[in-house]
């Protein structure tokens, strides 16, 4: 079983993350539980700012906000010189709790309301990532109106589909996701925005998709980018000074996967940008990437409890966790794959196949499905491994089920970072209309 990060199995066969000892970690803490590795997360926010700057002189890692984002998160990657990606009001607003550089922040979102975009105006977020005309013609009124100069960079949707479920694709030609280069729409926007008195236009922005493992998606994606670049240079007659390539860098979840490090992306990409910029006669733009999954992914684990044991002869044993999809809706949502184990109970061999399922009344409620465990037994302890990008921000209050705390571990010491939400939390925002008392 490859363990990641600060994972190790401890004299009493139990494992720990951080130097803590889960079966202590759920004592204290209570399960379904969200363990987030921070030595593993700082490690590789500077896995990704060695590799890629070893490749180019100008670059800038932008931490993806939706993978796993927190007050506490913010504050760690901030230290660790990474800048941020957000994509709503509330991703927004957490970040300024946190007391983040607004002028390190990225706005994304293919539908920003207005209030949205106001409030990225009045913090003072340093780029708005424009993803259609609607968004560009209100952001240009909204600027006018507050006597503000917004630098912006423009979606392009530039026709690379990565390698990946068709769920988490975003750079094919029929995406919601940002200007297509089909029929000049691109251009259009470029041409647009350099006509506008209230926006700066600083370069672009692509993103093929998330869990891509063929790099040369991204090197096609780049230079589709810098094609693009040089039509801007030659017919706007203009710069373009960023040139950002997004993320959906893949991590490894099964044994199906291959495990690729940083600099198996970043050699390929920093080779072909500076190859690109030498072919069309650009001026070196500062490049951006923005790792998500990759930097949290690994880093997280989910604690669950077991409870009930279904066994049906010849057919299937079910063993029944006190959580599931409403803590983690990815295998329900694309059939996301992971791995398990046994967490208090490390050393002991595997004995049978089941089925890990949760407690959501839904029958699509399966956590992993034929994997290959010790013989369980009612209150023993299922680490899910690679849980920490897209679980925590995708939970959810499904049959009402109050979600889960995050412990941030290291060096021994466990911090809580979200509160475990209590039943009168569920309830908090309810109301009872008069004519019903």
């Amino acid at each position: 079983m490859k363990l990641h990060g600060t994972m190790r199995i401890n004299p009493y066969s139990r494992l720990e993350i951080g130097g803590c000892d889960c079966k202590e970690l759920s004592e204290n803490f209570g399960t379904p539980l969200y363990i987030m590795d921070e030595e593993l997360i700082r490690e590789n926010c500077r896995k990704f700012i060695h590799a890629f700057s070893s490749g180019y002189p100008d670059i800038e890692i932008v931490y993806a906000g939706k993978a796993f984002l927190t007050t506490a998160m913010a504050r760690i990657i901030h230290q660790e010189g990474l800048s941020l990606d957000v994509v709503s009001g509330g991703e927004l607003y957490t970040a300024h709790k946190a007391a983040f550089p607004m002028e390190n922040i990225y706005f994304h979102g293919n539908n920003k309301t207005p209030g949205e975009l106001r409030m990225g105006l009045d913090l003072g977020v340093g780029h708005m990532v424009v993803d259609n005309f609607s968004e560009l013609e209100m952001l240009d009124e909204l600027a006018l109106a507050s006597g503000i100069t917004q630098r912006v960079i423009i979606r392009v949707s530039p026709g690379i589909t990565g390698n990946t479920h068709e769920y988490i694709q975003t750079g094919q030609l029929d995406s919601k996701f940002g200007f297509p280069l089909y029929k000049d729409s691109a251009l259009r926007a470029v041409k647009r925005t350099l006509a506008s008195g209230n926006l700066i236009f600083e370069g672009l922005h692509c993103h093929i998709g998330s869990q891509i493992s063929e790099v040369n998606a991204f090197v096609s994606a780049a230079n589709s980018m810098l094609r693009f670049a040089a039509r801007i240079k030659n017919e706007l007659q203009a710069a373009v000074k960023i040139l950002n390539l997004g993320g959906g860098f893949a991590i490894y979840y099964t044994k199906e996967d291959r495990e690729l490090l940083p600099g198996d992306f970043s050699d390929s990409i920093t080779s072909s940008v500076k190859e690109g910029l030498k072919r069309y006669n650009l001026p070196q733009p500062r490049l951006v990437v923005e790792p998500g999954r990759y930097i949290v992914g690994n880093a997280g684990t989910t604690l669950y409890t077991v409870g009930s044991v279904k066994d049906i002869p010849s057919v299937r044993k079910f063993i029944f966790t006190d959580g599931g999809m409403a803590d983690n809706p990815r295998p329900a949502l694309y059939h996301a794959r992971y791995r398990a184990i046994v967490a208090n109970r490390m050393t002991e061999t595997c004995a049978e196949q089941v089925t890990l399922a949760g407690k959501c009344c839904e029958s699509g409620d399966i956590l992993v499905k034929d994997i290959s465990l010790p013989s369980i037994r009612k209150g023993d302890l299922i680490a899910v491994l690679s849980t920490g990008a897209y679980n925590y921000s995708m939970a959810s209050n499904y049959n009402r089920l109050p979600k889960p705390a995050v412990v941030l571990v290291n060096k021994g010491k466990a911090d809580l970072i979200v509160k475990r939400e209590s039943y009168e939390d569920v309830v908090r925002n309810d109301t009872v209309p008069a004519r019903l008392k």
